[in-house]
């Protein structure tokens, strides 16, 4: 049985508002199970997590659970999964703490290709160390990073590697597995912002090569909240700041007081709720595997549509394409009108697709586009034909 989008789009409460959304990059929409999860563990009693009392054995157990379940999305161990407030939070946090080795001399590289999260942190932590850092640019007509242009950067004093998975904003999916064979040749760990690769594709973090690899279920369906997946053997040579009380073991010593039980719940539901996309037995890796695929064909489906529609549109600019090997996402441009009234006159029809940047910062300024940025369209779960019918409407009527 192949995809079926009608009965995808009716387990979202959202959509009965009647917008056709493309706004996903930055935040998807909630299945109805997933709210119920999280409504369903604030109504239940819950404590601190323990064994003594229903309440702390409730929190243990949904602690457990959200860890296996991230673990089966992203190809991890369960003990390697670490939670915090955002991905961004988290991505400081192991910045600050793996700059504590590093001194004059050393090396970080980072990518012109990557949203602010895995930028910024890195910069800054090697800057308060005295360390350098090295950019990774990539074509601006294609929008392709080629490993080799990170290989070129890599010396024996080349400490740790931050790429993104795909790009936020041009949809770009680096060869990570070629970049991780460099970067591991040159003794250096790698960090993946794996944020907008997630919700569009099988992620086997051991396969990529990631050292860490980060996410945010809010992009996948979920609830806000940020994951990091590494090994705990890896995790375990790394010592952050924390309180004196708070616990030493892996994963716990990286998450910064009482963690959010309800959007944990609401994380395993969405991973179960991906898994289920399309019917069929086996286990939570095996149905993401199987689903993943379908979902992939589906929303590869509706980008050859949106694409085909812009391109032939006059006035119309694609940013970055055609790339090798993209997520479902699309920038775009309408000549003579800036990124925000177009996104104000699609909005006005019931079309989002927000413009901007969207904090790809030195992404957007190597493109040309500065900090206005592009209109983004990104397909998600339960975008379907009618959806991108509407947005190529509107851009048609807007382009003239």
């Amino acid at each position: 049985m192949g995809y079926d989008v009608v009965g995808v789009r009716r387990r979202f409460p959202a959509l009965d508002e009647g917008a056709a959304h493309f706004d996903g990059p930055g935040g998807s929409q909630t299945p109805d199970v997933v709210a119920d999860a999280v409504a369903g563990a604030m109504r239940a009693a819950m404590a601190n997590r323990g064994e003594r009392t229903a309440a702390e054995r409730r929190a243990s157990e949904v602690v457990v659970e959200a860890r296996q379940a991230m673990a089966d999305l992203v190809g991890g161990t369960p003990d390697g999964i670490v939670f915090g407030r955002s991905m961004t939070q988290l991505t400081y946090d192991i910045a600050r703490a793996l700059a504590k080795e590093w001194g004059p001399g050393d090396e970080v590289v980072v990518s012109r290709l990557d949203h602010d999260a895995n930028v910024r942190p890195w910069v800054q932590a090697a800057e308060a160390r005295g360390a350098t850092v090295r950019w990774a640019a990539f074509d601006r007509d294609t929008a392709e990073l080629d490993p080799a242009e990170v290989a070129a950067l890599l010396t024996e004093r080349t400490r740790l590697v931050a790429v993104t998975g795909a790009s936020n904003l041009l949809g770009t999916r680096p060869d990570i597995p070629a970049i991780a064979g460099h970067v591991h040749a040159a003794g250096a760990l790698l960090y993946v912002d794996g944020v907008h690769l997630t919700p569009h594709s099988r992620v086997d973090m051991g396969a990529l090569g990631a050292d860490f690899y980060a996410c945010s279920p809010y992009k996948f369906l979920g609830p806000h909240l940020g994951v990091l997946a590494a090994d705990p053997g890896l995790l375990d040579t790394i010592h952050p700041d924390k309180l004196r009380p708070a616990s030493d073991l892996v994963p716990e010593r990286f998450e910064l007081g009482t963690l959010p039980y309800e959007l944990l719940a609401g994380t395993t539901a969405a991973v179960d709720f991906l898994a289920g996309l399309v019917p069929g037995e086996g286990t939570r890796r095996e149905c993401l595997t199987r689903s993943m695929a379908e979902l992939e064909r589906h929303e590869d489906a509706m980008l050859e549509r949106l694409d085909a529609g812009l391109a032939e549109t006059p006035g119309i600019t694609l940013h970055g394409s055609p790339s090798r090997r993209r997520t479902p996402t699309t920038l775009f441009s309408v000549e003579g009108v800036a990124p925000g009234d177009v996104y104000e006159f699609l909005a006005a029809r019931g079309v989002n697709a927000p413009a901007g940047s969207f904090y790809a910062y030195e992404c957007s300024r190597w493109m040309g586009l500065g900090e206005a940025g592009a209109v983004r369209a990104g397909i998600a779960p339960y975008t379907d034909e009618s959806d991108v019918d509407r947005l190529l409407k509107g851009v048609r009527e807007l382009a003239g």
